[in-house]
């Protein structure tokens, strides 16, 4: 099973968690690595929210790193270089390993502020961003580029697609991750794994990861062997199943794809993300914020969708608390989740928003 490695940051096997805005904050990233996540990306964060924010709650709740979760990685996504190098130095001062730049995200609202995938269309622009990020963090903490195919299909947008990733690893950039779909795709259609293949043998030895319809364990580890890409990013597929860090580790050690968890596991799971989630924003809104969570969890569960009910209608702790005790009282057997996610899931959380630019910390949206 080989390792993963951006420089000096060495990642135990080649499957790790991306960053998924309004869902990888701290206590999921806690818990991924819990379960066999090797290496963590923090949701993604406006450069100007990373310089600006106080030193008080929100810069806890956002730039918390704990030494349980390292190596872990910081995302930027902004519109201007200047406000890159700053954020970095901020990002480093907070205890990030790894930081990430996300080319890649392709909600509305972030492109028509000139973020994410709208770079995609400017290789000077977004080259000039990663040389800002790559002067200002350490020799010792690796830069990384999260990208798309580009942004469509025709050929000037695949010609800017490797002016950025060729630019990029030529700045210093330690490794990069595709996703196979194009900005105007979104998250319709599949995900072009051809294009990774393409873009692996392009790069030869510099270190690329795959990202697109990882729903599975088996899935990672097709993607690694179809594509021969170094690594895979694993983002809606890892919302409220952090076991399939474990179970892809499995399957690359050559063993049996293990059970999934009994309903005592997942209790025992969703129980210690509550208290995290607790733990770093206080019972009052932790409980809103993990009705998200919950109708994730709910899809291991042999009664699914009458679980995922009650978990949308938790309000407090004690209703929480209530869910858990009624549906996984009996230790029965668990269930796989679907190995594709359902058509209205989680649109755009991988990377970026999803749906609204108002999600991300320090939008112009509030």
């Amino acid at each position: 099973m080989q390792s993963l490695r951006f420089d000096n940051v060495e990642i135990d096997f080649p499957i790790v968690q991306a960053a998924l805005s309004g869902y990888s904050d701290w206590p999921m990233r806690i818990i991924a690595r819990r379960l066999g996540a090797p290496y963590t990306l923090c949701e993604v964060m406006l450069d100007r929210f990373v310089v600006e924010v106080s030193r008080g709650g929100k810069a806890r709740q956002y730039l918390q790193v704990t030494d349980e979760e390292q190596p872990v990685g910081g995302q930027l996504m902004g519109a201007d270089p200047a406000n890159f190098a700053p954020a970095t130095k901020r990002l480093v001062e907070a205890g990030f390993d790894v930081i990430d730049i996300n080319f890649g995200c392709p909600v509305k609202k972030v492109l028509g502020r000139c973020r994410g995938g709208f770079h995609l269309g400017q290789p000077d622009v977004a080259l000039e961003i990663v040389a800002r990020v790559r002067e200002a963090a350490p020799e010792n903490v690796p830069v990384t580029v999260k990208m798309r195919r580009g942004i469509d299909d025709d050929a000037e947008s695949q010609d800017h697609f490797f002016e950025i990733l060729d630019g990029a690893f030529d700045r210093g950039v330690s490794g990069i991750t595709v996703h196979g779909r194009t900005v105007r795709q979104r998250y319709n259609g599949p995900s072009s794994w051809a294009f990774l293949a393409e873009v692996k043998r392009h790069a030869g030895d510099r270190t690329i990861l795959g990202s697109g319809d990882l729903f599975s364990p088996a899935a990672c580890v097709q993607m690694l062997t179809q594509t021969g890409v170094d690594g895979v990013t694993v983002a809606r597929g890892a919302i409220g199943n952090p076991w399939i860090f474990g179970q892809a580790a499995a399957l690359l050690r050559g063993d049996p794809l293990p059970e999934p968890p009994t309903l005592h596991a997942q209790r025992a799971v969703i129980r210690t993300h509550f208290e995290l989630a607790t733990a770093h924003y206080g019972p009052k809104r932790s409980s809103a914020l993990m009705r998200k969570f919950g109708i994730k969890y709910a899809r291991l569960h042999p009664e699914s969708q009458t679980v995922r009910d009650a978990f949308v209608s938790a309000r407090n702790v004690d209703e929480w608390k209530a869910v858990l005790d009624r549906y996984y009282r009996d230790d029965l057997p668990g269930r796989h989740p679907p190995a594709l996610p359902e058509a209205a899931e989680t649109p755009g959380a991988e990377g970026c928003s999803s749906g609204a630019d108002a999600t991300l910390p320090g939008s112009d949206a509030g």
